[in-house]
């Protein structure tokens, strides 16, 4: 690789803002080391990730790694479980891409989504109900663990036809997983009890389908061959993975944003200012993944002067991204729900891997945000902002807790 300086990522998080703010005040094309003194390049600017992300040199094909060729990246890696995950649209490129993501696009459309509203609503409905009851009596409760966290996996359960009877599981399975505390041997055996769990639910679905996304992608054969059972439990567990933890984290900081800036909380709850607005700010300004992992290149890339060498592998800083001044201004590192220029952010991703789930998250936020607002017009938040933690995840954006007060 070439030789310039490398940004270790800390693995445990500890200063998320100040690791952002390195990456931004740095070139386009930034070296890092990931957990497990891996390094990879990164890119840190909106319009150089948005010609990288349609680049067909990179592509997601990991025995295109040199590291991985070589040896010195194993199954025993922590993050590997997010690269090597199995056959699915979010691991495949080109033709094999198309073909799966038309597939998953043909069961999850537009009206499928815009269905949930309702039970979206429902949802909401009752986890407000929950979250009152914990905090009748004035103390602290924590909004992420009673409202932002069971709410998505309420949601996309529901709509792929998870068994709610799952929940508790899969919340300590999905946790472990993307902890960089879990020991190795232990993530891996999270991994494969997560593919025993979407097997027999396929297999289930396959027996006797229902009105529900998994029995959709069983189904869908319109242009070319159906997808294989392979395919299927691989877009379902990915789709799992980011359809809940993008919702988490763009519910918890849209409250934490909001809660900063009394002023525009106002603005917004008059009326001045739509939700909308709220969600794609804070989608832009703490983006729900931090780093997403990883391209590889399969010749050499030239950025500006700086070449990614063919086999070198390129994770996408969307946190860094979001906070670019020459995209954003001089002031994006702040929530600001004002902007006088509309919020044009890629948090979702561009290109053909964009994230199919986007609208999902998004109509959810839309939902619950007003919700909880005007069910407790006087939430605050229960400790002072800097001592909010984030969760030891690499990848992700992801809160501890985020402790509030109702009234």
């Amino acid at each position: 690789m070439s030789r310039c300086p490398v940004l270790a990522l800390d693995p445990l998080v500890r200063d998320r803002i100040g690791e952002t703010r390195r990456l931004v005040e740095g070139p386009p094309l930034t070296r890092i080391e990931l957990p497990g003194e891996v390094p990879v390049w990164t890119v840190t600017k909106h319009a150089e990730a948005r010609r990288l992300l349609t680049d067909p040199r990179l592509v997601k094909d990991i025995n295109r790694w040199d590291l991985w060729q070589r040896g010195v990246v194993t199954r025993q890696w922590p993050l590997i479980g997010m690269v090597d995950a199995g056959r699915s649209m979010f691991t495949v490129d080109g033709a094999e891409h198309r073909r799966l993501r038309t597939k998953t696009a043909q069961a999850i459309t537009a009206r499928r989504v815009e269905s949930m509203r309702p039970v979206i609503e429902s949802i909401t409905r009752r986890l407000l109900d929950a979250l009152a009851a914990e905090g009748k009596d004035g103390s602290p409760v924590d909004l992420k663990a009673v409202f932002a966290l069971p709410l998505p996996m309420a949601v996309v359960s529901e709509l792929m036809g998870v068994d709610p009877a799952e929940h508790p599981r899969l919340h300590r399975l999905y946790k472990a997983f993307f902890s960089m505390l879990t020991p190795q041997d232990e993530r891996l055996a999270v991994i494969a009890e997560l593919d025993e769990i979407f097997v027999a639910m396929v297999a289930a679905r396959k027996a006797a389908p229902g009105d529900d996304l998994t029995s959709a992608l069983i189904l869908a054969d319109e242009g070319g061959e159906p997808l294989t059972d392979e395919e299927v439990v691989g877009n379902l567990k990915a789709m799992v993975a980011a359809g809940h933890e993008t919702t988490i984290s763009l519910i918890c900081h849209a409250v934490r944003g909001l809660l900063n800036a009394p002023d525009q909380l106002a603005r917004v709850r008059a009326g001045e200012i739509p939700w909308e607005t709220v969600v794609e700010e804070t989608l832009r300004w703490s983006s729900p993944a931090t780093h997403l992992l990883l391209r590889f290149a399969t010749e050499d890339i030239d950025v500006d002067g700086t070449v990614i060498a063919k086999g070198e592998g390129l994770a996408i800083s969307y946190s860094a991204i979001g906070w670019d001044p020459e995209q954003h201004g001089e002031n994006a590192d702040r929530f600001d729900v004002t902007r006088p220029t509309p919020i044009r952010h890629i948090s979702f991703g561009h290109g053909p891997h964009i994230c199919p789930g986007a609208s999902l998250s998004r109509l959810e936020a839309r939902i619950a945000l007003p919700a909880l607002f005007a069910r407790f017009p006087r939430l605050s938040l229960a400790v002072d902002d800097s001592e909010l933690r984030n969760l030891p995840i690499v990848t992700q954006n992801d809160l501890a807790e985020l402790p509030v007060r109702l009234a």
